[in-house]
């Protein structure tokens, strides 16, 4: 099993996330977005070549290997009807990164929700084929999130997804089923059921996201909680997994330190590194109770 977390969610600058990540004793991150001192923020494979050298010489320096990259390729702000190399492009850049780290997951998703009832299923299986079988052929296994995208509406499309797109594989995210209406019911639709998506998707589940949530109807809003409080069924999700032999990577996403104004302030990376450190923690004895 492989402890990490997603990187930007310890802080902003490379030299907070190194630092939380050696704070919990953890050898592995999931590198998202990351600023590197002179350069603008980006994900790993949009920022500079120069930038991109920083990061990988002060990762090798601290012994931490990125076990996923959690790319931008097909996420919720990219539109199916936007050109398909806009995502190639992406996928391009990634690979030799990811090869050059020893990275063997990347993180994808399936465009955003489009308003109009016809999703252009035909058109998204088409292109994630064609990035499944480049991303395999380079010898990287792409995992696809349940997020605000088409495989992410409910466990069907999910299904559906994976059906149509030979080798693609599943990184199953605990909260998003929280606040993720479940399109394939009629109006009005429910929330989805974090611990039924799983059952549905577990097979092809080889990374876990962890973050919890409840969702508060007064506010038309989730709120996000350490890993066992809220609604995402954290606990009995991670037990079925383990029972059933998993032993792969579990990666955590707190998402409970609000945004400031000046992303690039000291405090705000204080406050996202002492989250992530306690949310680690927490997992951990958690992780520890239901394996015993």
């Amino acid at each position: 099993m492989i402890l990490c977390g997603i990187s930007d969610e310890a802080g902003n600058e490379l030299g907070t996330q190194v630092r939380a990540t050696q704070e919990l004793g953890w050898r592995h991150i999931e590198m998202r977005n990351v600023t590197v001192p002179g350069f603008a923020k980006g994900n790993l494979h949009d920022i500079p070549d120069a930038a991109f050298e920083v990061v990988a010489g002060t990762l090798s320096d601290a012994g931490i290997s990125v076990y996923c990259l959690a790319s931008t390729i097909g996420n919720w702000a990219k539109r199916i009807e936007d050109p398909f190399d806009i995502t190639l492009a992406e996928v391009a850049r990634s690979i030799p990164r990811m090869q050059r780290l020893g990275t063997r997951l990347v993180r994808i998703m399936s465009y955003k929700v489009r308003d109009d009832a016809d999703q252009m299923e035909a058109e998204r299986f088409r292109r994630l084929r064609e990035v499944t079988q480049r991303f395999l052929d380079a010898g990287i296994q792409p995992v696809h999130e349940n997020c605000m995208n088409y495989g992410g509406m409910s466990w069907e499309h999910a299904l559906r997804l994976l059906d149509n797109v030979p080798g693609l594989k599943w990184v199953f995210d605990t909260a998003n089923p929280v606040f993720n209406v479940d399109r394939s019911k009629p109006e009005p639709r429910p929330r989805q059921d974090p611990w039924e998506f799983w059952t549905h998707v577990r097979d092809a589940s080889v990374h876990i996201h962890v973050k919890d949530a409840r969702w508060d109807t007064a506010r038309n809003d989730a709120d996000y909680l350490f890993p066992g409080d809220g609604d995402g069924a954290v606990e009995r999700i991670l037990s079925d997994a383990f029972a059933r032999g998993y032993d792969a990577g579990i990666s955590i996403e707190p998402h409970m330190v609000a945004v400031f104004h000046d992303a690039s302030s000291a405090a705000q990376d204080d406050a996202l590194r002492g989250n992530f450190v306690e949310y680690g923690r927490r997992l951990g004895h958690l992780i520890a109770r239901v394996r015993r």
